[in-house]
């Protein structure tokens, strides 16, 4: 058991804008290169299956030949098609909740073990904040516009603490940092399972 559990790959959520033009000129570029560079080291890209950046970061990590999961707002693959006008390619696997914007924002928030915003609008920044309340690890391409831009600000208006998250720039160095983090928890609740104190050093 211990075997099938280590060999498991992390599942990296990319949470950005659908419509760019408030993103930086190559944030499409960087969102394409964090897909690629989730892959590169060793996890799954998770996205909510749409256009704009979660799509471009798709593309990388499919180039890349890696598993890129979508998790649709849509009920069916038609209605993702026609009724919402989503892509599909780029994609191993969509999932269609049914559950629109609101309520696939939360499935894929919490379907994944960190988060990484690029740009963003308003549906970005409710990912961000669902993935703040629930403690878990997050990433922001600092650079890339949007939401991504003003997250830091936010939080410290917010006085709710700093959460679990990593400014960075560079995309390798960017999923690198939020890789160690979800590490680190791992081996936390790893330490606590096996009937530590759950310190982590």
């Amino acid at each position: 058991m211990e075997k099938i559990a280590s060999s498991l790959k992390y599942k990296i959520c990319v949470s950005g804008a659908a419509e760019s033009a408030h993103c930086s000129e190559n944030a499409f570029a960087l969102a394409e290169e964090v897909g690629r560079e989730i892959v590169r080291q060793n996890a799954v890209l998770v996205t909510g299956a749409t256009s704009g950046i979660p799509y471009w970061a798709a593309k990388g990590a499919k180039e890349e030949g890696g598993i890129s999961v979508g998790i649709s707002p849509a009920a069916s693959e038609v209605a993702h098609i026609k009724t919402y006008k989503l892509p599909t390619d780029y994609f191993d696997l969509i999932m269609y909740t049914g559950f629109d914007y609101s309520g696939r924002n939360l499935l894929l928030v919490r379907s994944t073990d960190a988060v990484i915003t690029i740009c963003g609008r308003m549906g970005t920044l409710n990912e961000f904040t669902i993935a703040f309340e629930d403690h878990k690890p997050q990433g922001v391409l600092v650079g890339s516009g949007g939401t991504a831009d003003s997250i830091k600000e936010i939080i410290e208006k917010m006085h709710r603490g700093n959460g679990k998250i990593v400014y960075e720039s560079d995309p390798k160095k960017l999923v690198a940092e939020v890789i160690k983090i979800v590490e680190k928890e791992k081996e936390a609740k790893d330490h606590l399972r096996r009937g530590g104190n759950g310190e982590s050093h």
